[in-house]
């Protein structure tokens, strides 16, 4: 049995896309015989407090289906304030970067990136002793954080992030990218690194699940995830109109936004949209069997970023209504997965969202199957990791 790390900086219990990401890779390679170890946070996530569980702990060890799960501390935070959060983010680098030079470490570690500097710490940590660093990055830093206007181009700030980019893409043996454009990308700096497609793809056999969907009610549209700047969920719920068509639209999730969202939803009870607050994914699992369409939004378009709510609900046999640009496009679009509206025009949303309402429920269940069996046959978890393996990736 081979042993292998993987760092990041999400991780069940935590909630959102990064954390259910490694937690399927972890648990894909347990299940062909890897000795699996993550080395992550306290959990914190996505409310920047630490959990119950782990207050007034400095470090923790738990095993988690088989995974061993190390965590370390960290000063929570999700302040706009760019002092605590960099704080936030030092905390838990400094602590990380110690465990990784004075304890033992497997010969082969994956590093999660983003965040950028804790992917860079763990990189001259791990360079220095010589381990072979496999890099699975899912955005590209800093391009998406001068796209979403985080820092200025040109900034120190952005000098010193385009060094650590350069730096773990140099040292890596090894990238896997989510998307054709973050391997684009990288190759443009280094056409000779060895770089592999990785999807988000889910596991099949955890999230197959059966529609009750009741052809007498509205089309349920819904979002779930992060409610965050980067998704513009307050946004989108003040720019849509549904309020004369036969449509309506939940939304699940905690983050940034959540606060302001309660606010306008209160002062504008006719927008005939419903908030759920943060459920479990097994629990939102069962209570959106009912629903029909997910609606999958970004605020920009963020080059290099497929957003993972693609394949998840494709994989559950929801049709989806893709808000977001760039290549969730193109995938949208070729699997014939729902509707595409593009980025930032609420005028061709909305025209959408009447051509949704006035196609009707019965066609949509037909969709479901459709999307469901491409699902089944286009996004497979298992012969995506067990082809890494066959080319000695992990």
């Amino acid at each position: 049995m081979k042993d292998i790390l993987i760092i990041s900086n999400y991780y069940p219990p935590e909630k959102g896309a990064a954390a259910n990401r490694i937690e399927q890779l972890a648990l894909k390679l347990s299940q062909n015989n890897y000795k699996v170890t993550v080395l992550c946070p306290l959990g914190n996530y996505p409310k920047g407090e630490l959990f119950p569980e782990y207050k007034g702990k400095f470090s923790v060890i738990e095993n988690r289906q088989n995974i061993t799960v190390k965590r370390l501390w960290i000063y929570p935070s999700v302040s706009k304030n760019i002092f605590k959060r960099t704080l936030s983010v030092l905390s838990f680098s400094s602590m990380l970067f110690l465990n990784l030079i004075f304890k033992k470490t497997p010969q082969k570690v994956i590093v999660q990136s983003p965040p950028l500097l804790l992917s860079f710490v763990s990189v001259v940590a791990l360079w220095l002793k010589r381990k072979t660093i496999v890099l699975n990055v899912s955005d590209l830093w800093p391009t998406a954080a001068i796209e979403l206007k985080a820092i200025q181009q040109g900034s120190i700030s952005h000098k010193v992030s385009l060094f650590f980019e350069h730096f773990i893409y140099a040292k890596a043996e090894v990238i896997l990218g989510q998307s054709n454009e973050i391997i684009t990308h990288i190759k443009e700096q280094f056409p000779d690194k060895k770089c592999y497609l990785y999807r988000n793809f889910p596991d099949h056999q955890r999230e197959e699940t059966q529609m009750d969907s009741n052809v007498n009610e509205p089309i349920k549209l819904f979002y779930a995830g992060l409610l965050g700047v980067a998704q513009g969920v307050l946004e989108l719920c003040q720019k849509i109109e549904i309020q004369g068509l036969d449509l309506e639209l939940h939304i699940f999730g905690d983050g940034a936004e959540k606060l302001a969202l309660e606010d306008f939803l209160e002062k504008n009870p006719d927008k005939k949209i419903i908030f759920h607050g943060m459920l479990d994914r097994h629990l939102l699992h069962e209570k959106i069997k009912s629903f029909d369409i997910a609606i999958i939004p970004l605020k920009t378009r963020i080059y290099g970023s497929v957003p993972s709510k693609i394949f998840e609900y494709g994989a559950l046999g929801f049709p989806v209504l893709y808000f977001g640009g760039g290549e969730g496009e193109t995938i949208v679009y070729e699997n014939k997965l729902g509707w595409v509206a593009p980025v930032g025009d609420f005028d061709q949303l909305n025209s959408m969202l009447n051509e949704i309402s006035t196609t009707g429920k019965t066609y949509i269940q037909h969709m479901k199957k459709e999307v469901y069996s491409t699902a089944q046959k286009e996004f497979n978890l298992d012969l995506q990791i067990q082809q890494l393996i066959k080319e000695k990736v992990f």
